[in-house]
């Protein structure tokens, strides 16, 4: 097979007269100066992955899909076939990246692809739409903020229940329970509990399997560039595509699946965009070191006292989604929803947020989840996958981003990835 060319900054410069067209990566509205965009200009968009997921995806107002990419190429054919004509098809997301019609670049890979791709992408000059989970590993994520801070891109992650749309089993948005924590009604610290019964589904069926035989690779999947930065485990269509969620190399099972819709909210509700949990725990059977596995339950505690809780049993069916010392919410109940809006009417509003993308783009401002609070909510997943695959109560130290005395966890935040390719 062949070898792909390693990710490295180097990698966009060449000799001759490519080295000149390599400067000309430099999305057209920053020609006339910093947030400069001609009323006629377009913002263009290219589609990472486009499987079920990314296929799902092509098409979002605000900018027009100009490339799609994907090491399958029978996904490849469905994306070109449902864009149409006028769209380029690609299996190295490189060349996508040394496109200089290209503004935005939308990864829908799975999560081990996600912090490579959009570090390249930030240093190409484009702009960053990443699907959830933000990224595999605590390390990834801090390369990624560090990648886009010091790029000047925009970045965003594919979830929207702090912004946007009823939030699970509530029937309401995000922003009346908000407002009411702020207010300061409920006292503090609080208590989250994210289960069925507070309107969660944590997905166990997206465990892997075990002791899988060898298969032949299809001739349309270029497995080798599939597993990219993971390590080198034999094929089988069970680790791929759909299936793939379930294997610690590429995803973290169920919660690393739903992990960001559920937490990222709870995260902002109390307020902990800047900061992580000090304590976290996890009930669990023993988990296999490839296929992962369930889980019974999970707490994480911040230094003020606020609690997470992740329910995997669904015991406590009683428990409201919010609790503090002064008062509770519970979710679901349709009946309650017009009180929680009657009391949240009279209270002032949280700060505002930027939920147009394409506002972001164009005026260079941060997006209402970006590459900051949206490491810090995939933090709150990583660190309940470590807790699960090692089976043990675990101290975080969340300035540093280590835990503390742990090494064997430590591994986990930072783990290497297959050579050619690095952060």
């Amino acid at each position: 097979m062949r070898q792909p060319k390693p990710l490295s900054r180097r990698g966009f410069i060449r000799t001759g007269a490519t080295a000149a067209a390599a400067w000309t990566i430099v999305p057209r509205r920053l020609l006339g100066g910093p947030g400069f965009t001609p009323p006629s200009d377009t913002l263009t968009r290219a589609v990472v992955g486009v499987g079920g997921m990314g296929r799902g995806h092509l098409f979002y107002p605000g900018a027009v899909v100009r490339a799609v990419c994907d090491v399958d190429r029978g996904h490849l054919a469905a994306a070109v076939e449902a864009c149409g004509p006028g769209v380029a098809a690609y299996t190295d997301f490189r060349e996508v990246l040394e496109r200089p019609d290209i503004d935005i670049v939308h990864i829908a890979t799975p999560p081990h692809w996600h912090a490579p791709i959009s570090i390249a992408a930030a240093e190409a000059g484009k702009d960053v739409w990443c699907e959830k989970p933000m990224t595999r590993t605590i390390a990834e994520g801090r390369a990624v903020v560090r990648a886009v801070e010091r790029t000047g891109r925009i970045f965003r992650v594919n979830t929207w229940f702090r912004f946007q749309d009823r939030f699970y089993g509530f029937g309401t948005a995000v922003k009346p329970v908000k407002k009411v924590v702020q207010s300061g009604l409920l006292g503090w610290p609080l208590k989250a509990t994210v289960s069925a019964a507070t309107g969660f589904d944590w997905k166990f069926y997206w465990s892997g399997l075990t002791n899988l035989p060898p298969e032949p690779v299809p001739p349309e999947l270029d497995y080798e560039f599939w597993l990219g930065p993971a390590p080198y485990k034999p094929y089988h269509p069970h680790r791929v595509h759909g299936t793939f969620r379930g294997y610690w190399d590429y995803d973290g099972g169920g919660l690393g699946d739903m992990g960001m819709h559920y937490l990222d909210p709870v995260q902002y509700l109390l307020g902990k965009d800047d900061t992580s949990p000090v304590e976290v725990w996890a009930d669990c059977p023993q988990q296999h070191p490839d296929a992962c596995g369930s889980w019974r339950r999970i707490e994480m505690k911040y230094a003020d006292g606020c609690v997470i809780v992740l329910d995997g049993e669904n015991r406590d069916r009683d428990a409201p989604f919010l609790e503090g010392p002064g008062g509770r919410i519970f979710p679901g109940l349709e009946s309650d929803i017009p009180r929680l809006r009657e009391i949240a009417d009279g209270l002032p509003d949280p700060e505002p947020q930027l939920t147009d993308f394409a506002e972001a783009v164009r005026t260079r401002r941060k997006f209402a989840l970006n590459e900051s609070n949206g490491h810090r909510s995939c933090t709150l997943v990583n660190l309940g996958k470590i807790a699960v695959q090692l089976g043990r109560h675990l101290r975080f130290d969340p300035a540093a981003e280590r835990f503390v005395g742990d090494e064997e966890a430590n591994r986990l935040i930072d783990q290497p990835m297959r050579a050619p390719w690095r952060l």
